[in-house]
């Protein structure tokens, strides 16, 4: 029974959370397990330049640390705040999602030529976040009942909670920074007078990740549509048939 529940949860995940969080999981248990060596996840621009270890540029975001409070901590806010993206203000929107991940990969990468950090799974959690946060700037939010505040100032909460677990300050200021950058050049630069998009989806990304949304004959169903229902056209739609009805009533009858 109780797997059945885990099953069906985790399938009704979005596509890119299930795949992030999952490949996260996996390789916390293949270094927990021995079958894997921190050392050959780790970021190196050494290795990845004059070896062509490719792989570390993926396995960096992938590994939080062996299993303790530090890894379900992050991986519950990865989880958590991945999933709220990808069903709030991405939602029918994988493709541009996927871009946000590869965007803010491709930054902290950058960055991490010249900052000396190892692993950027947790920079790339707190990226996450901080998006979440600018989107959502009324949700009131409670950490751990200690204290209550409106969701922009979560990130720097989490900052202040990761130093008071020794953590490097680089790794959350790290995925401040980048998150600040998608969300100026996505949602603050296009609304300025002559602004412009800075980043436009391919578009054999959305062929792939949102075939649907380029047909020319489709159409969004009800639960689609962000906010559900469209209570207040049916609503309008039912007041004009109720006025038709009445006016056809109070119409006098045709002379005998």
């Amino acid at each position: 029974m109780a797997y059945q529940t885990f099953r069906q949860e985790y399938l009704q995940m979005p596509v890119v959370t299930r795949a992030y969080t999952t490949a996260c999981v996996i390789t916390t248990l293949a270094v927990q397990l021995n079958l894997v060596s921190p050392f050959q996840l780790y970021f190196n621009p050494i290795l990845i330049l004059k070896r062509y270890q490719i792989w570390r540029v993926l396995t960096t975001f992938l590994f939080f640390g062996t299993v303790g409070f530090n890894f379900f901590f992050n991986i519950i806010f990865t989880y958590r705040y991945c999933r709220m993206l990808e069903e709030g203000s991405f939602r029918g929107q994988t493709a541009d999602f996927v871009m946000m991940f590869i965007f803010g990969g491709c930054c902290m990468v950058f960055f991490a030529f010249f900052i000396h950090l190892l692993f950027l799974g947790q920079a790339f959690t707190i990226m996450l976040v901080y998006v979440w946060s600018r989107r959502n700037p009324y949700t009131r939010m409670n950490f751990f009942g200690l204290m209550n505040f409106q969701a922009p100032y979560l990130p720097w909460v989490l900052l202040g909670f990761s130093v008071l677990l020794g953590n490097p300050v680089w790794v959350d200021l790290m995925g401040m920074a980048v998150g600040h950058l998608y969300y100026y050049i996505e949602d603050v630069l296009p609304q300025i007078l002559g602004g412009f998009r800075v980043l436009n989806t391919p578009q054999f990304m959305k062929l792939l990740f949102d075939p649907h949304m380029d047909e020319p004959d489709y159409t969004h169903v009800a639960d689609e549509r962000p906010g559900g229902y469209n209570w207040r056209g049916g609503l309008d739609e039912i007041q004009q048939q109720q006025d038709q009805q009445q006016a056809a009533n109070q119409q006098p009858p045709p002379p005998q």
